[in-house]
């Protein structure tokens, strides 16, 4: 019986020593007297606490505030406690200044101030004491980037300089600038070096920078065949300065390929079309990439399309890409395009090229056809490539990109020399709505401007990468242009659904036609551990024609990335 009872009065005590300490904590500030305790007032402060410390944190960031008004002098009286849960702790706010100058005999260098926004007269400034704080943080901020990353400000002989106004003397503690004197990659040691110093335009004896250096490696990302694991670190010694990156490889190669089927208006038949579209980069450890397309589609026509690029040759900032293109025309003709050109990657963002173009066609009928005809043209043409790209999404990646290439040259048929430009855009932007649901619009076209035109040289459009709902390569035209709109709803972070609304105007000078095309359908994305799997159904149509669901093309396609 006494265990029992030792028991209960072990429960109660505890029960009672809970409820004791689990109570709220109040907390009241007041100043010497009511006109300071209204200015405290006017502050604001929390006043309900779990325990004592967070209590105190409270108080401290209180008597933190008053010095950032103006009340540099304030001090705290007295923390006392009033009963079991309330503190009432006292100020002495004293006098408020409103600025203060300070003299910094020239120790900061006048871009920094100007960065800073501040009005300098000779070697000194004033602030309103509100901005201090920020502003001498800023300061040193700057100068610690500019390569004096241990740098230290310090005010000094504080002066009254009226009610209102102090004074004090600036003082700079400068160690030694610092400069990188090695970078180690740490997680895919074999990254390409080039990027280090072209890409991210990270070098050896450059001046330290660390929010220049965390702002560069995070364009890691936009890489396709690297990420960074986390933010860089820095080892100061005595005399170097070590940079550590933290990077690792991830999988870049992809394999892309569709379906696509359809009804033939002419024998009520099924037709197949289909490509298969292979890319691998930095398999070499170069950042290099091969592309290799096939395709085969209903209008028996056949393209093969080869593509090298090589970034930061013999460690220059420039690249070289070279394709190679042959279009077959089933027994009617052969047209092979070959091009060279350098590239040079401003930043992640932005590349330009320069190069050169030649295409050689051949007529492969037995009888002669005024539009087709043997033909050789050169061309030199500049490009422009501006690309964002959004790594969170795994769908869609690149929220917008524009790239447009324009050339000149001349072509030559029958010992006829003629003059030729051309122009090519190509690009999109992902409207993102919400969580689930996003807008993408996307414009393409090309142009020749020539006297006279062939038509083995003309441009080929129409299909799942063009206007939807047509045949593959079924469309051509000395000018046209495209757009294609997608209202996208998001399912799940791996499923999506789409509408499928496009539009095309188009002119053909040599069959002197002309017209406007729509297509319209609806389409689902699927992400699996296969890859991106991609189902559309479209059907396309004339400005003056009528929808036929019999000329429907439904489309598949699936990219898997290894």
């Amino acid at each position: 019986m006494p265990n029992k009872f030792h028991t209960y009065i072990a429960i109660l005590f505890f029960l009672f020593f809970v409820k004791i300490y689990s109570q709220n904590l109040e907390l009241k500030v007041i100043g010497s007297d009511e006109l300071e305790t209204k200015v405290i007032d006017s502050i604001g402060y929390e006043n309900f606490f779990k325990d004592y410390i967070t209590l105190k944190i409270e108080i401290d960031s209180i008597a933190k505030r008053f010095l950032s008004i103006g009340h540099i002098n304030s001090q705290l009286l007295k923390i006392k406690r009033q009963n079991d849960s309330l503190y009432e702790a006292k100020f002495s706010l004293k006098a408020r200044y409103n600025s203060i100058t300070i003299i910094h005999n020239g120790l900061i260098d006048k871009d920094i101030l100007k960065v800073a926004d501040i009005k300098s007269e000779g070697t000194s400034f004033t602030l309103p004491i509100s901005k201090l704080e920020n502003t001498l943080k800023f300061i040193n901020t700057e100068i610690a980037n500019r390569g004096k990353p241990f740098s230290t400000l310090q005010l000094k002989d504080i002066k009254k300089e009226s009610d209102s106004s102090l004074s004090a003397n600036l003082e700079l503690s400068l160690p030694i600038e610092r400069s990188i004197d090695k970078i180690i990659i740490k997680g895919y040691e074999k990254f390409p070096k080039t990027y280090i110093k072209h890409y991210m335009k990270i070098k050896i004896g450059q001046r330290f920078n660390l929010s220049r250096i965390k702002e560069k490696t995070s364009e890691l990302n936009d890489l396709r065949f690297a990420n960074q694991i986390k933010d860089p670190e820095v080892l100061f010694t005595k005399d170097s300065t070590i940079l550590y990156m933290y990077i690792e490889k991830t999988k870049s190669n992809s394999f892309d390929g569709f379906l696509g089927f359809g009804t033939n208006e002419d024998t009520n038949k099924i037709e197949f079309d289909g490509y298969l579209n292979l890319s691998l980069t930095n398999n070499l450890n170069y950042g290099e990439t091969l592309k290799l397309l096939y395709k085969s589609d209903e209008n028996d026509q056949q393209t093969f399309d080869g593509n090298v690029t090589m970034p930061y040759m013999f460690g220059s900032p420039l690249g070289v890409e070279v394709n190679l293109n042959i279009f077959r025309k089933d027994s009617t003709f052969v047209t092979a395009r070959q091009s060279a050109k350098l590239n040079y990657q401003i930043n992640s963002n932005h590349l330009v090229s320069v190069g050169l173009s030649s295409v050689n066609s051949s007529d492969l009928l037995d009888t002669q056809v005024s539009s087709i005809n043997d033909f050789n043209s050169s061309y030199y043409f500049t490009n422009y490539i501006y690309t964002k790209r959004q790594n969170y999404d795994f769908l869609f990646s690149v929220n917008f990109l524009f790239d447009i290439t324009g050339g000149f040259g001349n072509r030559t048929f029958d010992d006829v020399h003629e003059n030729q430009t051309k122009f090519t855009l190509n690009t999109y932007k992902i409207f993102n709505l919400n969580d689930r649901n996003s807008i993408y619009i996307r414009g393409s076209g090309q142009i020749i401007d020539s006297e006279t035109f062939l038509e083995n040289e003309l441009p080929r459009f129409g299909g799942i990468n063009s206007i939807r709902g047509f045949e593959e390569n079924s469309l051509i035209a000395n000018m046209y242009g495209v757009i294609n709109t997608e209202y996208r709803y998001r399912l799940n972070r791996d499923i999506y659904v789409h509408s499928v609304i496009d539009a095309a105007y188009f002119e053909n000078k040599i069959s002197n036609q002309k017209g406007k095309l729509f297509g319209f359908g609806f389409g689902f994305g699927l992400l699996s551990k296969a890859g991106l799997f991609r189902f559309n159904y479209s059907s396309g149509k004339s400005e003056n024609q009528q929808f036929k669901l019999s000329d429907s093309k439904v489309h598949l396609s699936l990219t898997a990335t290894f």
